[in-house]
């Protein structure tokens, strides 16, 4: 089962694609932080998380960097052949299933 639920902050504001079928895309980033026991510090991971339609409107109206948020989806990859050097290139994305506010930095910073 493809299954990832991560919890982290956004990294950057998502972006809003509309395309011509009437879909839309957004696109944002996701810090998700982690204890390293064998360095005895925070790692910070990277995830790009991709919504469709309906999710990606509420991400570009709500979904803002900084703000603490809950994603609910499946990891896919991308794959493409890089223009500048011809050399096949992937990464992994998180596509939303669903997208969870918990709240902004200043108001975690305030409890």
């Amino acid at each position: 089962m493809n299954s990832a639920v991560v919890v982290g902050r956004v990294g950057r504001d998502a972006e809003i694609k509309y395309f011509e079928s009437g879909k839309v895309k957004a696109n944002f980033s996701l810090a998700v932080n982690r204890w390293d026991a064998k360095t005895k510090s925070e790692i910070t991971d990277w995830f790009n998380v991709d919504a469709w339609d309906k999710l990606a409107e509420f991400a570009g109206e709500y979904v803002k960097k900084g703000i603490q948020v809950v994603v609910d989806g499946r990891i896919a990859q991308n794959k493409w052949t890089d223009k500048a050097t011809g050399a096949e290139r992937e990464n992994f994305l998180i596509l939303a299933s669903t997208i969870r506010l918990l709240g902004s930095k200043r108001d975690t910073e305030q409890i």
